[in-house]
C-alpha cells in the first residue's frame, strides 16, 4: 500500500492503525452532483455511459474533486453481469432496470453463459484500468458487484420489486431451479470481481441490496451460502498486497455474525443497526463500514455534525471503522451537505485514533 497516498481506507478495512476515521459514500458518483448530470448527457443514456471507459472514469473522479474522499468506487451498474448473459438489460425512465427476457424457468437457467469478464464485460475492466491510472495512487480504487441473490431477483422479477413474489415461489416451489442460478451467478461474480482486481481494484464489494426481504433460514440458503462461496474464490493477495473484502446486506442487521463468519474482512452496516451492538457482536472479527442514514443529508449542517459524533462514540476507540451511508446517497441531496459530513467524520474521529 506504500504506493498509496492515501491509504487509511484499506488499512481500516484490514483492522490497522488509522490518523481519522475513513470515509465514502455509496453512490458518491451520481445525480446528487450537476457535473454528474452534465455527463450523463454527454453520454446518452446510464448504460452507455457505463459502457464508454473514459466517461465512466470521469463520473467516478469528480466527486473526489470536491470532497476530501478516502477511496474511489468504479461507476457501473450492479447488472452489468445479467446483461453480459444476454438478457437485454434496458432502462425505463422512471421505472429503473427491465430486462428483456426474463430467467424465471429452468430452460433458459440451463442455456445462460458464464460472461468473459474480458471479453463481454471488457468495458467495465476498461474502465477499471483508466480509472487506476487517473486516480495516480491519491486513494485505492474499490470495485464490485451485485451478489447472486439480488442479481437473481431482477432477472426472474424482470426488474425491481415490492414483494419478490415470483423469485420467492421459485425458491420455494423449485429449489433447485434457483440453485442453479445462483450457483451461475457465484461462478461469473467470482470471475468478474478477480478480473477487476487484476485490472486494478484495490478492494471489492458485494452488494446484497435485497436479502433483507428473505426469512433468516432463506438467507442463509439462497443468499448468504453463495457470497461465501464467492468470498472463498476470491484474490485476496495481489501484487503484494492484500485485497480487502466488504459484503454488505441491506437489511441484513440481524445475521451479523453470520456475514462475519464468512472470511470477509468488512461488514457493510445499513441504517437500522445500532454501531455499539454491532461492534460488541462481531468483536475483532471483521471492520465495520456504516451507517449513516441517508436521509440525515437533507438536515441543518450541525444536525450532520451531531449525527457523525453520535456514530462515531458509538463506535468509540479503536480501528476497524470505515464510516459511509447506510444505503446510497439520495439524488436530492445537497452536495454542501455531503462535503460538511465527510469534513466531519475526518475533523470529529481524530480523537477516537490517539
Amino acid at each position: 500500500m506504500s504506493e498509496l497516498k492515501n491509504d487509511r481506507y484499506l488499512r481500516a478495512l484490514l483492522r490497522q492503525p488509522v490518523d481519522v476515521t475513513p470515509v465514502w459514500m455509496m453512490r458518491q458518483a451520481g445525480r446528487y452532483l450537476p457535473e454528474y448530470r452534465a455527463t450523463r448527457a454527454e453520454a446518452g443514456d446510464f448504460m452507455s455511459l457505463c459502457k464508454n471507459p473514459e466517461l465512466a472514469c470521469e463520473v467516478t473522479l469528480q466527486p473526489l474533486r470536491r470532497f476530501p474522499l478516502d477511496a474511489a468506487i468504479l461507476f457501473s451498474d450492479i447488472l452489468t453481469i445479467p446483461d453480459a448473459m444476454g438478457l437485454g438489460l434496458y432502462f425505463e425512465t422512471g421505472e429503473g432496470p427491465r430486462f428483456q427476457t426474463l430467467a424465471d424457468n429452468k430452460a433458459t437457467i440451463e442455456n445462460l453463459p458464464i460472461p468473459d469478464p474480458e471479453q463481454e464485460l471488457g468495458y467495465v475492466m476498461d474502465a477499471v484500468r483508466t480509472i487506476r491510472r487517473e486516480l495516480k495512487g491519491e486513494v485505492p480504487l474499490i470495485g464490485f458487484s451485485g451478489s447472486p441473490w439480488t442479481l437473481a431477483t431482477y432477472m426472474v422479477e424482470g426488474g425491481s420489486s415490492k414483494d419478490f413474489a415470483k423469485i420467492k415461489k421459485m425458491a420455494f416451489a423449485e429449489p433447485a431451479t434457483l440453485h442453479l442460478l445462483l450457483d451461475k451467478l457465484a461462478d461469473s461474480v467470482i470471475l468478474y470481481l478477480n478480473a477487476q482486481i487484476k485490472a486494478g481494484a484495490q478492494a471489492v464489494q458485494i452488494f446484497d441490496t435485497w436479502g433483507g426481504a428473505l426469512s433468516g433460514p432463506a438467507y442463509r440458503e439462497f443468499s448468504l451460502r453463495y457470497m461465501h462461496k464467492i468470498v472463498d474464490g476470491l484474490i485476496r493477495d495481489y501484487d503484494g498486497h492484500k485485497v480487502p473484502v466488504v459484503l454488505f446486506t441491506k437489511g441484513g442487521g440481524q445475521w451479523l455474525e453470520d456475514i462475519a463468519a464468512t472470511g470477509c474482512d468488512a461488514v457493510g452496516l445499513d441504517w437500522t443497526v445500532d454501531v455499539k451492538a454491532a461492534r460488541a457482536r462481531v468483536g475483532d472479527k471483521v471492520a465495520l463500514q456504516g451507517n449513516m442514514d441517508p436521509s440525515m443529508l437533507y438536515a441543518p449542517v450541525p444536525r450532520i455534525e451531531e449525527e457523525v459524533e453520535r456514530i462515531l462514540g458509538e463506535f468509540g476507540h479503536g480501528d476497524g471503522h470505515v464510516f459511509n451511508l447506510g444505503h446510497g446517497i439520495h439524488q436530492h441531496a445537497d452536495p454542501e451537505h455531503a462535503g460538511a459530513f465527510i469534513n466531519a467524520v475526518h475533523e470529529l474521529s481524530r480523537k477516537y485514533h490517539k
